[in-house]
């Protein structure tokens, strides 16, 4: 068994098991922005992505705009259905989408093979999630600001899809915990791939609050905490890699 995986930066993927795929947090067309205005940040892809076709569910870790991007969702088949966080899930109900599936962490979403468990993420305000994702013997994580729900056991996970890098602001300290997770995750579910996330693709940001964020770490870093038997993948945007069980 097998998982194919594409990036196409910032948070959004595409997981692809044998005959399922997965959608995660598109931001493929338009600019990114925040209220209350461009000022504050403002996110801009430097080429449009194009929408994958023959998805088969939208799967939503937050409510934020650089999760729920509304111009991307616009150009989504409001048929299609979609697993969410409660934030998210207000989004695309908002937008015509039918077919909303809630979970709150601890929630499972299960359909045939397919089992998606909600793990609590990060508090944005309100708390948002992370998934295990698991599709026969297939595996994977994801959580896309480094926020570990302190209530899962260990357990080995194929493919973790997480950011290793951290991120700060001035007083509200720091809100991507990538770098300062990542041993904990390692430990916590032995995975065979790691693919870093969130911070990645062809962008370009400015506003006051881009001009403040204090970066740590470097994508070098993983090599102080990753064993033989993890593969570290930094990924190229719209490459496609297949993630094999090596465990």
């Amino acid at each position: 068994m097998s998982i194919k995986a594409k990036y196409y930066g910032a948070n959004g993927w595409l997981i692809e098991f044998k005959n399922i795929r997965i959608l995660i947090d598109p931001w493929l067309i338009g600019d990114l922005t925040f209220p209350p205005g461009d000022w504050l940040i403002k996110g801009e892809l430097n080429k449009d992505i194009y929408i994958p076709n023959n998805i088969n569910y939208l799967l939503l870790t937050q409510g934020q705009p650089d999760h729920a991007h509304r111009p991307t969702l616009n150009k989504i088949d409001k048929t299609i259905p979609v697993i969410a966080s409660e934030a998210a899930g207000k989004v695309v109900t908002e937008m015509g989408f039918n077919k909303v599936n809630i979970l709150k962490p601890g929630d499972h979403f299960k359909n045939g093979s397919l089992d998606i468990q909600a793990t609590q993420g990060a508090s944005v305000p309100n708390i948002e999630n992370g998934y295990i994702i698991e599709h026969n013997l297939d595996s994977i994580y994801i959580e896309p600001h480094g926020f570990l729900d302190k209530r899962l056991e260990p357990r080995t996970i194929d493919l973790l899809i997480t950011p290793v890098l951290d991120f700060s602001l001035p007083i509200a300290g720091k809100f991507i915990k990538g770098k300062s997770i990542l041993p904990r995750l390692l430990k916590l579910f032995n995975p065979s791939t790691v693919l870093s996330s969130t911070t990645g693709g062809d962008i370009t940001f400015s506003g006051i609050i881009n001009n403040l964020i204090k970066v740590e770490g470097s994508v070098e870093d993983i090599k102080l905490f990753k064993d033989s038997n993890t593969n570290y993948i930094n990924p190229v945007p719209l490459e496609e890699y297949e993630i094999n069980r090596n465990k």
